[in-house]
């Protein structure tokens, strides 16, 4: 199946105006994200796609979702069909592919996306969002360990949970085989 190829411009362009909305420097920026000046600047310029752990740090640290950073804002119909086509995938060369099944829409802040870890893979942690921010997981294949704030949550098949987005996150398969879940994502509160 064909997917959409990032846009690493257009990215760079999303982040340097998130940044600039929110009267960021580089250095505000790598200092509320963990993520250095050097990287921030590769990115704003279009040159490199950071690791999906890196992507997150970036959008939380602008109070947005990795969505916002890969794809532009939709207008707002009352329908709207994203075709497999048009779906932004990044696979991580940790073994990690995150693939958005959600439109990004003026002002609101929601993700819904389709996370397929390799066997073995730890995805490593991911930082709080800002209060008020809502997760919901189900796992569809094997056993996948949540970890919230240093507690491990073991989700086989089928299972699912809510936690509330205000905490360390990380994500690990320690089976053989694929690991595929959904997440849906609301940030709460309003951004900084």
């Amino acid at each position: 199946m064909a997917q959409a190829a990032l846009d690493l411009i257009a990215i760079g362009r999303r982040v340097k105006a998130l940044r600039r909305q929110r009267q960021l420097s580089l250095e505000a920026l790598a200092d509320r994200s963990g993520v250095s000046v050097s990287m921030l600047s590769t990115v704003e310029r279009g040159l490199k796609v950071p690791s999906i752990l890196v992507m997150s740090q970036i959008a939380t640290a602008l109070d947005t979702s990795i969505g916002r950073l890969v794809d532009e804002d939709k207008s707002k119909p009352r329908v709207i069909v994203m075709r497999a086509a048009d779906r932004r995938v990044i696979n991580d060369a940790t073994g990690m592919e995150r693939r958005s099944l959600s439109p990004v829409l003026p002002g609101i802040e929601f993700e819904l996306v389709r996370i397929t870890l390799a066997p073995g893979v730890n995805a490593g942690t991911f930082p709080p969002h800002r209060e008020g921010s809502r997760e919901y997981l189900a796992v569809e294949t094997v056993t996948l360990t949540l970890v919230l704030d240093g507690t491990e949550y073991r989700l086989a098949a089928g299972d699912s949970i809510y936690h509330e987005g205000d905490c360390e996150h990380g994500y690990r398969n320690d089976t053989e085989m694929p690991c595929n879940y959904y997440i849906a994502m609301e940030l709460g509160g309003r951004a900084s």
